[in-house]
């Protein structure tokens, strides 16, 4: 049986769904901390079971049974991050899964300026350790963190930014639709895979004029220096270590960690991956339709 963790968040539920298509529902299972919300998951015939990092006897249930596991990274950052990953990683091992499969990032390293990086690269070596088979997903940078950092421009004509360098922008249903192939052909990576990733990397420059293009509206660029990004971020009621943690991800594009364009993931997907602009466009049309 495949296990995956975090069924009903934005990346588990599409490879979930994705999943369906290649492997029979009584093959699937699913580890998340509220059953209610995968319900509908349980319609289809998936086994649905309550797991939580936190509670090693919860795991123990949940993944019980499994070939493999796909730990899906948790949403939080620095040392609770990763002792939570070890923990759904050692949940895997004791249920006597052959392989562990785990949502790492493209630049993941001891020494990124990003702090998730950081924790992926920890939990990279946790799975060495394991002495487990396993997989690490070396996902692009989501497409919709982009969107995210564009939603005041959209308003104010204006993309005010720290300075940055190209990003690999890459579409949540690739990344889910990478990661069921690669569970339904059991081993076809082995440790870490090339970055998954969009076919080119962007600045907020390029992004900028593609927003132009889409919205027929005058999106201008400009920099803001990283200390007054961050005080208006405090400003605005963000913890301070949050802004930090915000700014790291410029930090980190202006060293080159997150401007590999590599073709593994439309190999994976057999055709080219959903562009940033292409993502803009859906989300412009989703909005102007509310």
């Amino acid at each position: 049986m495949i296990i995956v963790t975090g069924a009903t968040g934005q990346l588990g539920r599409q490879i979930v769904e994705r999943l369906l298509t290649r492997v029979p529902a009584n093959q699937v299972g699913v580890s998340v901390r509220d059953p209610q919300k995968a319900q509908p998951f349980a319609d289809q015939g998936i086994r649905v079971r309550q797991g939580s990092f936190t509670d090693a006897a919860s795991l123990a249930h949940a993944f019980e049974s499994a070939s493999q596991v796909l730990v899906v990274s948790v949403d939080k950052m620095g040392e609770e991050a990763v002792r939570q990953h070890r923990a759904a990683i050692d949940g895997a091992v004791a249920a006597g899964a052959r392989r562990i499969l785990y949502t790492s990032h493209m630049g993941a390293s001891a020494s990124s300026h990003f702090q998730p990086c950081r924790d992926h690269a920890a939990t990279e070596d946790a799975l060495r350790a394991s002495g487990v088979p396993f997989t690490s997903l070396r996902n692009g940078f989501y497409a919709a963190s982009a969107v995210q950092f564009l939603g005041h421009a959209m308003r104010s004509g204006e993309v005010a930014l720290p300075t940055d360098g190209p990003v690999s922008w890459t579409a949540h249903a690739d990344l889910a639709d990478a990661a069921a192939v690669i569970l339904a052909d059991e081993g076809r990576f082995d440790g870490p895979t090339p970055p998954l990733t969009a076919a080119r990397a962007l600045t907020f420059d390029d992004i900028a004029r593609i927003a132009t293009d889409i919205t027929s509206r005058t999106i201008t660029r400009n920099t803001t220096p990283d200390d007054r990004f961050r005080q208006q971020l405090v400003g605005r009621g963000v913890p301070a270590e949050a802004a930090n943690q915000l700014l790291g991800i410029f930090a980190a594009s202006r060293a080159g960690e997150f401007a590999a364009a590599d073709p593994t993931l439309a190999t994976l997907l057999g055709r080219e991956p959903i562009t940033l602009s292409a993502v803009l466009r859906k989300e412009l049309s989703d909005n102007d339709g509310h």
